[in-house]
């Protein structure tokens, strides 16, 4: 056995996501003077190529005359096969870490193998100017690539760009049958798909407690022993919240006011002080002082957009409540703080705790 089961359906969404390309390919018809008669829509499905001529020509003979033949035009598409892709490769032992987005803990996997994925379109048409109409609205998209974004590992986030290169164009008409025969002319594009395959991935054996969430450093004034060096300052630094999480509700717009107004009434103001940040709608704002229940604000902070605040809208506190809440690839801040020592202890990182010298 290689390993336990995974399966990250990587191949499937590639697969997927080709075929949803193309699915909104639209023909028109037009009269002489340029008015639009009818518009359809190109369906397309998974299959060969050969499978859907076979319905195309032999109408309802194909099953004892209970058959349906297709009605043209129609785009089909399939795996043709996939091979390693060497000027991709990267070492087979180096590693990535990454975080769990269902469990918030950091795991860990190989980097992935760089696989190239051969596909094939087909577009079959009874008239030259549908297969044409067709052909131009794909062709300009690749030069000779396109590139799609799939997110190929959900568990931990991992979205890759995708080249979708077209390599080559192939086209089929037969006159040699008769008049009885339906006609299908097809046009064969042939693209490659550079995506890369994941293996197993585990949880890390460093870690394994989840992200980082707080930097301790220890500064010393004697640098001739760094280990027994007593130290004099400590910095301190963790993640902050810039936006609220937890939705509590703490008070309640008591009138509405536009986007240049810096100052207004709340319902409430005493669980707010000087220098808290609040968010009303998605607005983020700086309390800059506190009147009664009037509270004056700097507005539009951390980048939020300043929008007009309706009457008796929720004020949400931006707290230390909602700092354990930031999750991987939300924006914050850091919340830093700065000791002074002169007791002459050391930080044992084996004890994880201050010890004596």
């Amino acid at each position: 056995m290689l390993t336990n089961h995974f399966y990250h359906e990587i191949i499937r969404k590639t697969i997927v996501s080709f075929g949803t390309l193309f699915n909104n390919i639209e023909i028109k018809h037009t009269d002489k003077s340029g008015n639009t008669l009818s518009v359809t829509k190109v369906p397309i499905s998974y299959g060969p190529q050969q499978k859907f001529l076979a319905r195309v020509t032999q109408g309802r003979d194909y099953q004892d005359g209970v058959g349906t033949s297709l009605s043209l035009p129609r785009m089909a598409f399939e795996v043709m096969g996939m091979n390693y892709d060497s000027t991709r490769k990267v070492s087979t032992m180096q590693t990535f870490k990454a975080v769990n987005k269902n469990t918030n803990k950091m795991i860990k996997g190989y980097m992935p193998v760089p696989y190239n994925i051969n596909m094939q379109l087909s577009i079959l048409s009874k008239l030259n100017e549908d297969a044409i109409q067709i052909l131009e609205q794909i062709l300009p998209y690749f030069q000779p690539a396109f590139n799609l974004t799939i997110d190929l590992v959900d568990i931990i986030g991992e979205k890759r760009d995708m080249p979708i290169t077209l390599e080559g164009i192939q086209m089929e008409d037969n006159y040699e049958d008769d008049f009885l025969e339906r006609r299908a002319l097809v046009y064969t594009l042939n693209f490659t798909c550079k995506t890369f395959l994941f293996g197993p991935i585990n949880n890390s054996s460093e870690g394994t407690s989840g992200l980082i969430k707080k930097v301790q450093a220890d500064y010393a004034t004697d640098t001739a022993n760094t280990k027994t060096a007593p130290r004099q300052i400590r910095y301190l630094a963790t993640p902050v919240a810039i936006k609220d999480y937890d939705a509590d509700d703490t008070a309640r717009t008591n009138e509405t006011f536009d986007i240049k107004k810096t100052e207004f009434d709340v319902n409430n103001a005493t669980p707010f002080k000087k220098g808290d940040y609040i968010q009303i709608d998605d607005e983020k704002m700086l309390i800059r002082l506190i009147t009664g229940n009037r509270l004056k604000v700097r507005r539009g902070e951390f980048g939020s957009v300043v929008a007009p605040h309706d009457i008796d809208v929720k004020i949400n506190g931006i707290t230390v409540t909602d700092d354990p809440y930031v999750e991987v690839g939300d924006d914050f801040g850091f919340g830093e703080t700065k000791i002074d020592y002169g007791d002459g202890s050391v930080y044992s990182v084996a004890q994880g705790r201050d010890s004596d010298l």
